[in-house]
């Protein structure tokens, strides 16, 4: 990762492209900043800085054997250690290398990820991940033998608050006192939940929420986002780029569901089922997930027909388009078929989280509101 790919955070750019040029770069160092922030995005873009064959003013030159081999997260001098837990595929006594392959995808996805969406890729959302004395063991092994192709060997470890108590000891001496030419650089969010021996042997880097210049010129670049929809992310998203991208998705996800839901009802409307058939095709290929999200905006459009039959549009909070197709449509839903309507939503969501033919589910629930929409 080049460090012109990292979003912001300029002066600790500076100050860490100083130290390089110095020969003053820490042996130890803590990269500590908010969610989002892009404290390890930062620390592999650094590492690659210090690899790098052909070294450029301000950044890697992305082009030597070095820098092709940091991008793909596959360099064997560049090691990673980050808290798992057991999983399907890993069953007891788990450790990063047994995970290094969803990390390197996870990673080069978006290296601005949080804990909580590398629980989701591990499939251990109901569960704490650690690093544990597997792992210190492991840096231990690593961090004892030679560099194999550069002068440094990073040891780059994730979210350090996550050093489990019992573990963190075995990690005080190496940390003092590492071997010839070893980088550590530990990533966390919090100071205040770090094992204050380790901390005590680290130097700070301390990061800050991103400007909002630097996000809007990193969004516009990456996503198709009109002027108000991007001040609106980047306002929402208060300088965390892990919560603007979660914000693109939500706004992308609402658009198509919206979408979706007038070209639904107005097929229900008329009945017309071939239509309909060809329409179900394209729902069944978006995923269980976005058909879950579809279903769920159905039924907010439903409430807020409801609301403005009931005479308190003012408190629909609706975009103008959507505003304009809710009041064309409010007649539709009434007090005859919302419940039936809701109801069948509601069992929709049910059979989908079940792995239900999604066929023939929205089929047949696609005739039951055109029937029901039928009825003033």
């Amino acid at each position: 990762m080049l460090f012109s790919e990292v979003i912001g955070q300029e002066v600790v750019k500076r100050s860490l492209i100083k130290s390089v040029k110095n020969n003053r770069v820490s042996h130890a160092q803590l990269f500590l900043g908010p969610e989002g922030s892009g404290n390890l995005a930062m620390a592999v873009a650094f590492a690659q800085y210090i690899s790098c064959e052909d070294r450029k003013e301000d950044d890697s030159c992305g082009s030597c054997s070095s820098c092709v081999k940091y991008n793909n997260i596959a360099h064997p001098d560049l090691h990673f250690i980050f808290p798992v837990a057991t999983n399907k595929e890993v069953t007891k006594n788990p450790r990063s290398d047994l995970f290094m392959q969803q990390w390197r995808e996870a990673l080069k996805d978006n290296p601005y990820m949080s804990l909580g969406q590398w629980h989701r890729h591990l499939g251990i959302e109901n569960k704490q991940a650690i690093i544990n004395a597997e792992d210190c063991n492991e840096i231990i092994k690593k961090l004892s033998l030679k560099t194999f192709e550069s002068e440094f060997k990073v040891m780059i470890i994730w979210r350090a608050e996550r050093l489990f108590h019992s573990a963190a000891p075995k990690l005080l001496k190496i940390l003092e006192e590492p071997p010839d030419k070893t980088l550590f650089l530990l990533i966390a969010e919090n100071s205040e939940q770090i094992i204050q021996t380790i901390l005590s042997r680290t130097q700070v880097v301390r990061f800050k929420k991103l400007d909002q210049q630097s996000m809007e010129k990193k969004l516009a670049s990456k996503f198709t986002l009109d002027e108000n929809k991007l001040n609106y992310i980047v306002r929402m998203s208060a300088g965390n780029y892990t919560e603007a991208l979660r914000l693109v998705e939500h706004s992308v996800v609402k658009e198509f569901n919206f979408i979706e839901f007038q070209k639904w009802m107005r097929m229900c409307f008329k009945k017309d089922v071939v239509k309909l058939m060809e329409w179900i095709d394209e729902v069944g290929k978006i995923g269980r997930e976005r058909q879950k999200s579809f279903i769920q905006h159905a039924l907010q459009m439903v409430r807020e027909c409801l609301m403005i039959n009931y005479g308190v549009g003012k408190l629909v909070v609706l975009t103008g388009e959507e505003r304009k197709f809710v009041n064309n449509f409010s007649p539709f839903i009434n007090n005859n078929n919302c419940i039936g309507i809701a109801e069948e939503l509601n069992k929709a969501y049910y059979n989908i989280e079940r792995n239900a033919n999604i066929r023939i589910l929205m089929l047949d629930l696609s005739i039951s509101i055109s029937d029901m929409l039928k009825k003033r």
